[in-house]
């Protein structure tokens, strides 16, 4: 028999069961297409000599294409990587009540543009703004979608066809191709750079200022860090010169952090409430650092600039969506009322201590310990143990290590934290296959491998996440 004749037709596609609960789940359309396409591959394949898969691959594939073109996304993961921002898992976690508050304003309608008391238009950034202030002194504040367009907005409104002075330590590379040269070009403004790359003093900014001065930048190096011989004015000498000058002087601090990091054993992180204290004109933070509330980028300070951004054309090019906007108001309302550090998901984590993560690492081990011991699961050829045995076993110990912040946020700094290690060995394939595993968990769990030892970081892992990771830990291991 010819192997096309051994290809089963459309209609003997869509008469099969599994096939016909997709298209119920679905669409009739969608999944004819998918069939289509598929077997066009296999009419192809076997052109080439390839021998056709039977029906119930067939059918398989058709479930796997479908569940993954049309699977919810993003998808939710759980972080043991023990990095608090990590930019690729979306940065920092909603708190509870900010969740909701998203919830709440996407099911239904809501006043984002509309005066209650009268009855008339009203302003998407008044709420917020006024949030903003009473947690930074600022006059008067702006939300856009993210930080950078924040700073793009800000420098279109304010100094096109102007000079901008940077420190030749500032013209730096953010993060995701966000060069600050780039940024000023697009806003229709030009680099004046000065001072060198370690060493920049206040009489370079001085010697800089011309008739056609439009600002003073500074870039807080939120992703690196430039030890030695260095030298940088401090942001009220910045503010200081602007001021004596009347030339705006404009903060970028990246993170937003308002809570003092010093207080949990790292290095001060710039506050945008001490950038306004300083008397900068304006101060521009992100939202989904270490505010730990939704991507957005957050302008506070001078009333009459904030005005002059809002009413820029572009504004309404980067202007944020209402959920953003409800997350964000829930978020910045923690810490309104004092409970940031334990309502926050990511103040949550820098704040757990190492003795809470112990306790939490060594529960992971002894749970997976008693699984063994009591025969509830398989046995095989897994002992766990707490010491460097390898002879056919899989050793699981936890062991004292450092976590990072991550996202942009204090670049070198670390907390002490307890990790859950499985030394992988002896296993076939290695830490990447477990790894790969956790990754297939539901929900998947991503790891980090060091030394072909598998880590999970609980202080990443939110504490009712542990049943998840208990759950797929002892799926993988058994």
């Amino acid at each position: 028999m010819s192997s096309y004749n051994a290809i089963p037709s459309v209609d003997k596609m869509l008469s099969e069961v599994r096939i016909r609960a997709l298209i119920d789940k679905y669409s009739r359309t969608a999944i004819l297409n998918l069939i289509r396409t598929q077997l066009d591959h296999v009419r192809a394949d076997v052109r080439l000599g390839k021998r056709p898969p039977n029906l119930g691959a067939l059918v398989a594939s058709i479930e796997e294409e479908a569940g993954d073109q049309w699977q919810a996304w993003p998808k939710p993961v759980i972080n043991a990587t023990g990095v608090i921002l990590h930019t690729n898992l979306g940065r920092a976690p909603l708190s509870n009540d900010a969740t909701a508050a998203t919830i709440q304003a996407s099911s239904s309608y809501s006043n984002l543009e509309l005066d209650l008391q009268t009855g008339k238009r009203g302003s998407r950034h008044a709420h917020l703004s006024a949030l903003i202030c009473q947690l930074t002194g600022a006059e008067a504040a702006i939300v856009v979608n993210n930080n950078a367009s924040a700073i793009l907005l800000a420098l279109a409104a304010i100094t096109t066809g102007k000079e901008v002075i940077v420190s030749r330590s500032e013209s730096v590379e953010i993060g995701g191709g966000f060069r600050v040269p780039d940024v000023l070009r697009q806003s229709g403004a030009s680099l004046v750079d000065v001072g060198t790359t370690n060493r920049t003093y206040h009489t370079d900014y001085e010697n800089a200022i011309t008739d056609n001065t439009g600002a003073i930048l500074s870039v807080h190096s939120s992703n690196f860090r430039v030890d030695g011989f260095i030298h940088r004015p401090g942001i009220e000498e910045l503010a200081n010169l602007g001021n004596a000058r009347a030339i705006p002087v404009l903060h970028d601090l990246g993170s937003g952090c308002l809570l003092s990091t010093a207080n949990y054993g790292l290095a001060p992180e710039p506050m945008p409430q001490e950038s306004i204290t300083a008397g900068v004109s304006l101060t521009f933070f992100s939202g989904d650092k270490l505010l730990g509330g939704p991507q957005a980028g957050i302008v506070a300070g001078n009333r009459e600039l904030v005005n002059r951004i809002a009413a820029h054309p572009l504004a309404r090019a980067v202007r944020s969506d209402k959920l953003t906007l409800s997350a964000l108001t829930a978020t910045l309302l923690h810490y309104i009322r004092g409970e940031a550090e334990g309502k926050i998901p990511v103040w949550q984590m820098i704040s757990a201590t190492e003795t809470e993560l112990t306790k939490r690492a060594e529960s992971w081990k002894t749970n997976i310990s008693q699984a063994y011991l009591s025969g509830t699961r398989s046995k095989k050829d897994f002992i766990p143990t707490t010491d460097n045995q390898t002879d056919r076993s899989i050793p699981i110990i936890t062991k004292s290590a450092r976590s990072t912040v991550g996202g942009g946020s204090l670049p070198g700094e670390t907390l002490a934290t307890t990790l859950l290690s499985i030394d992988c060995r002896n296993i076939h394939g290695g830490a990447e296959t477990i790894s790969s595993r956790l990754r297939q968990s539901d929900p998947p769990i991503i790891s980090r491998i060091e030394n072909e030892s598998v880590l999970l970081d609980p202080r990443t892992v939110l504490p009712t996440e542990d049943g998840n990771v208990l759950k797929s830990l002892l799926d993988i291991l058994f």
